[in-house]
């Protein structure tokens, strides 16, 4: 195809060529639009579901236990074999779906992650035996690590540079959203006055597949990645999906649009190899993997050092009934949403490298405040509670911007994979070695040993503040072809990375 066909006219079907377009630099001047929020609505909600399932699982641990609740099982089965199964499917379909997504596109595997995770739920519900129950755990899990790849890599592309940060970091916050209504919600469903025993936790499983049918059926509207289409040969598909985009805006905002910023030159692939994707991300940026790795562990070290072990430290030290954990669980849950909610905006305004490195030496600074005051028999529950949405109204927005980080930091085609891989490594760490050290620590009944706990988190993050600091890229308020230059692009074009 010759260089001097007209921006955004790559012809039709899958072709191979150089090519110029003009089509990120026209996403990234769109100002914000009813077409916009059909994309954080239709993709970002999905988060809810995911805390909606891990908060609801520990929460109905003791209720699937008992005798008549169904399901032959433990306690501890629940929160030790299914919990490390759900890791582990998450760990599994973040990297295979990520893969998938970069070679098949971001709109299909959206979709088939989230049927994935529809149905396992459904099929969660119907549990009969033990094995069933970890089988479809598992599956849950394999289509949650799915999403995290697709949705965080579509948002990105498709979100305007100047909002990307915000946006983000909200979308990825509203987890816990899903955790405050999981512990509220769990606290009815498992009412013997209201439901019983063993149907209770099954139409508690059954909400969430109701709740994500809605979303799919929005989803079903969300476009295809522009910016993946162009790369990938679909040149006409990416020109009219631009252009739709840019009617409906002037439509809404009743404004005409500034001239596009700049055109890029490429040579479309079909698809781009593992070996390509692997030195992109390690040797050509290999300061950015590091980065990638230190938000990632800090962030899950920090969260499991106070959640894993939360019920049962204000058990143990406070004498709270296991019955109201979950209230104190929703107020954590709310603080960490506030954190993303109030100080997403200051990702695109006071900068990447100051917020990132801020929230997380924050988070960790407050972490070891608590755990002195706790040691020193200082604490209430009321108190250690207030404490922990201190730390984690900071926390939640440093790892929300984890996310952030290495969906932006790397070429368009490493993208989804590159989200994968930290995610797995970060979700494995936390969700294996971290569960292993804070559960000895935690049920001890020793003050020290908890305190020890948070210690770890504490530095942990503290220390992923520090990298940081030093290593954080400069990303607000830039294409993403300007941070990281796709691999397809010409190499007389690209821009030194770091």
């Amino acid at each position: 195809m010759a260089d001097n066909k007209p921006p955004g006219d790559m012809g039709e079907g899958v072709e191979e060529g150089t090519v110029t377009t003009d089509v990120p630099a026209r996403l990234d001047r769109l100002p914000w639009s009813r077409w916009h929020w059909m994309i954080v609505i239709g993709l970002g909600t999905v988060w809810i579901l995911d805390g909606l399932e891990v908060t609801v699982v520990g929460n109905v641990a003791g209720r699937l236990a008992e005798s008549d609740s169904g399901l032959d099982i433990t306690a501890g089965q629940v929160t030790g074999m299914a919990a490390a199964l759900y890791v582990a499917g998450a760990c599994s379909g973040a990297l295979f779906f990520g893969w998938l997504t970069d070679r098949l596109g971001r709109k299909k595997l959206f979709m088939i992650t989230l049927a994935v995770y529809l149905a396992a739920t459904a099929m969660t519900a119907l549990s009969f035996e033990s094995w069933w129950f970890f089988l479809f755990r598992f599956l849950t899990g394999f289509g949650i690590g799915g999403e995290y790849a697709a949705i965080n890599s579509a948002i990105d592309e498709l979100i305007p540079s100047k909002y990307r940060g915000q946006v983000d970091v909200i979308i990825n916050g509203s987890f816990w959203l899903g955790a405050a209504g999981g512990a509220l919600l769990s606290i009815v469903m498992l009412d013997e006055n209201i439901f019983p025993a063993n149907i209770g936790w099954r139409l508690t499983f059954a909400l969430g597949v109701v709740l994500g049918l809605v979303i799919l059926l929005v989803r079903r509207h969300v476009p295809e990645s522009p910016r993946w289409l162009f790369i990938h040969g679909h040149g006409k598909a990416a020109e009219e999906l631009v252009s739709r985009a840019e009617r409906e805006t002037v439509a809404h905002r009743g404004e005409e649009l500034p001239p596009p910023a700049g055109q890029i030159t490429i040579h479309q692939r079909k698809a781009v190899g593992f070996g390509l994707i692997a030195h992109a991300i390690f040797t050509r940026y290999p300061k950015r993997a590091v980065l990638g790795l230190a938000l990632f562990l800090g962030q899950a070290f920090l969260y499991n050092a106070i959640t894993f072990g939360f019920g049962t430290i204000l058990i143990t030290f406070f004498d709270i009934s296991s019955g109201l954990t979950g209230y104190f669980y929703a107020v954590i849950a709310a603080s960490n949403f506030c954190g993303p909610l109030l100080l997403g905006r200051l990702f695109d305004t006071l900068g990447r490298r100051l917020m990132i490195s801020g929230t997380y030496l924050l988070s960790g600074v407050l972490l070891f405040g608590t755990a002195w005051l706790f040691d020193s028999g200082r604490l209430s529950a009321a108190t250690l509670t207030a404490c922990w949405c201190a730390v984690l109204f900071f926390a939640s927005a440093g790892a929300s911007s984890a996310y952030l980080t290495v969906s932006e930091v790397f070429p368009m085609e490493t993208r989804a994979l590159a989200i994968a891989f930290f995610y797995a490594v970060g979700t494995a760490a936390g969700g294996i070695s971290g569960p292993m050290i804070f559960a000895k620590l935690t049920e001890s009944g020793v003050v020290g040993d908890t305190a020890l706990a948070f210690q770890i988190g504490a530095g942990l993050m503290t220390a992923a503040g520090l990298v940081a600091a030093a290593l954080a890229v400069p990303a607000e308020r830039r294409g993403l072809e300007d941070i990281a230059a796709p691999l397809t692009q010409r190499q007389a074009e690209q821009p030194n990375g770091r």
